[in-house]
């Protein structure tokens, strides 16, 4: 590599830079003293007027200063401006607060006007260094800039009700890097756009222009393990698919938007045109609950950027603002797709299906009473299907004694108690298969509950009864200690829930395990006791309305099946249709008739490997 050596023309740059910057202090003296007024003055939107910092009247010989200052690795213009300051431009709108700072000329402090957290904090997107935006690039003469180190100078102004803030670094007064911030009436979205002008003789094109973003999360709720969890970069790349990254690395090519989801709020940076490749870190900083309380997870994003015609220009978005399904839904730009609804028929349920069927509801009542009416309304539409279900279970029920039978009589021949068995089920029109197909046509809906709830943003500090908040975990006792997996404290929705599964577990199922239970098989009854208790475990840092719904929804299924066995159902009528069944002649299908086919050959082979 070539050593650098100051050469001549350098050398009278340095000096005559030197010479222009002592002849301005000296023209100027007042100076010094303006800077550091800007550097303590924080700007507010209602006067335009005291947010916009003037430059100083530019000297008669400023080409000379651009010139001497393109020589030494450009930008020294801005450094002799008043700009050249730790000063903040602050700007906000009904729902946001927005801080820009002169040094980067990037967002530092992000506020949700309407918002707090757990302690009632307001919630920071932004705030005390715990983001940086920077783009890093190569002059023609070798430097390599970093605008996160470099003085903008920023201007406000009013364009109709939007406030737009222009963040100009620059070269001269008409050759800069412009980053340019439109805020609009009561929106979390933002028009952002980087452009320069002027700079091309300024970037090196053969050397690499990348972008950095870098994000720490704050903790905003009471459950740490609970926001962590969805708390995950996301990102669409090639033209619509999306990914996520909890906590790791990954690339992508032809990136549309990269989102640092906070669980409930979300930090989105969006581009017109797509960059060439993305590269995404997410990093968990929860190692210990007891200590890593600050934040949840960092995030560090990274793309290239390409010049055309010498100069940058990107148009660009940036959202601050609530992970709500209905607001980012709104935008039209995908970013519905950052929150977990669950991918093919799941999300397609909750889409279409629950997301506008609990708005309706909240719309007339509480956010409590909206689940539970949720609730019975779903188990309304799924009790036809139940019904079957019951009606599978109780078929069996009547057959038990039977099939007890060829069980004994055919103890030592499993083949041929197989074929009786069929033959049974066939006469008599039951099927054990009967009872697990409307158990699987209701899974889609349980599970798409199950990541509707913890998405659901309507339900953040909303309470019912003694749940302050229904995202959240409920307590009605604080623990003194710690108990890996469950927490410090006591949630009553899990236990009441665990209870409503146990005693639905043992209607329905109790009596057949212990019947079905075989020699050298665990212990079926056990198991049974599992879900219940995965319940009371899991559930307990979980948010109370999601146990309130399953606290519901058993409690339903338990009633239907109640109404079912005492006045749908008669076991002795289904006993005697069973009977009258047995007697027809039963035309096999052929699906049947290929299986009769396979078990009597196989019994056929196995006779005449024990005569040999």
């Amino acid at each position: 590599m070539e050593e650098k050596k100051l050469d001549i023309n350098s050398l009278i740059g340095f000096l005559l830079i030197g010479g222009i910057l002592l002849w301005m202090l000296y023209m100027n003296p007042s100076a010094p003293d303006e800077a550091e007024q800007t550097t303590t003055e924080q700007v507010t939107t209602p006067d335009v007027s005291q947010a916009t910092a003037q430059p100083e009247a530019i000297p008669s010989d400023s080409a000379a200063v651009a010139q001497a200052a393109s020589r030494l690795g450009a930008f020294g213009y801005s450094a002799t401006l008043p700009s050249a300051s730790d000063a903040e431009t602050t700007v906000g709108n009904d729902v946001l607060e927005l801080s820009i700072t002169n040094k980067g000329g990037y967002i530092s402090e992000a506020k949700m006007k309407n918002y707090k957290t757990y302690d009632s904090i307001p919630v920071y997107l932004v705030k005390d260094n715990n983001a940086a935006f920077n783009i890093s690039f190569t002059t023609t003469d070798g430097r390599v800039l970093n605008t996160q180190d470099m003085y903008f100078e920023p201007t406000v102004t009013k364009n109709g009700e939007n406030t737009v803030v222009s963040m100009k670094l620059k070269v001269s007064p008409n050759e800069f890097l412009e980053y340019r911030y439109v805020l609009k009436p009561g929106e979390y979205m933002m028009d952002f756009s980087i452009r320069s002008q002027g700079l091309n003789d300024v970037f090196n094109s053969t050397a690499p222009l990348t972008l950095d973003w870098k994000l720490k999360g704050y903790r905003h709720a009471k459950s740490i393990p609970y926001e962590n969890r969805y708390t995950k970069l996301v990102f669409e790349y090639e033209g619509g698919d999306d990914d996520d990254i909890a906590d790791g690395t990954e690339e992508a090519e032809d990136v549309s938007y990269v989102a640092y989801k906070q669980h409930f709020f979300s930090s989105i940076l969006l581009t017109d045109t797509p960059f060439a490749k993305g590269e995404f870190v997410s990093e968990d900083l929860v190692e210990d609950e007891e200590v890593d309380t600050v934040y949840t997870k960092a995030f560090a994003s990274t793309f290239p950027l390409e010049l055309k015609g010498g100069e940058l220009n990107y148009n660009m978005n940036w959202y601050y603002g609530p992970s709500d399904y209905k607001i980012l839904n709104d935008y039209d730009k995908n970013l519905d797709e950052i929150l977990p609804l669950g991918w093919g028929i799941f999300g397609w349920i909750n889409r279409y299906v629950f997301i506008p069927l609990f708005s309706f509801i909240t719309e007339y009542m509480g956010y409590g009473l909206a689940i539970i009416l949720m609730t019975v309304l779903i188990k309304i539409v799924l009790s036809p299907v139940q019904y079957k279900q019951y009606l599978s279970q109780a078929k069996m029920k009547v057959l038990r004694p039977e099939i007890n039978e060829l069980n004994e009589k055919y103890k030592d021949n499993p083949m041929k108690k197989q074929q009786e068995t069929m033959k049974l089920y066939s006469k008599a029109g039951a099927s054990p298969m009967s009872g697990c197909l409307p158990a699987l046509v209701q899974l889609p809906v349980f599970y798409a509950l199950f990541m509707f709830f913890p998405s659901a943003f309507q339900l953040r500090q909303k309470g019912f009864l003694w749940a302050d908040d229904l995202s959240s975990y409920d307590t009605i006792a604080q623990l003194p200690f710690y108990i890996p997996f469950y927490g410090d404290h006591v949630s009553l929705f899990p236990i009441l829930a665990s209870i409503a599964i146990f005693i639905y577990m043992m209607m329905t199922t109790g009596q057949s395990m212990q019947n079905m239970q075989q020699p050298g098989m665990p212990n079926m009854k056990f198991i049974m006791y599992l879900s219940p208790l995965f319940m009371l475990i899991f559930f307990n840092n979980y948010a109370s309305g999601l146990s309130l719904y399953y606290l519901t929804s058993n409690l339903i299924t338990i009633g239907i099946m109640l109404v079912i066995k005492n006045f749908i159902i008669d076991e002795d009528k289904i006993h005697a249709k069973i009977q009258e069944n047995k007697k027809k002649p039963k035309k096999q299908g052929k699906f049947a008739r290929k299986m009769q086919e396979m078990m009597e050959q196989a019994e056929q082979q196995q006779k005449q490997k024990g005569k040999k």
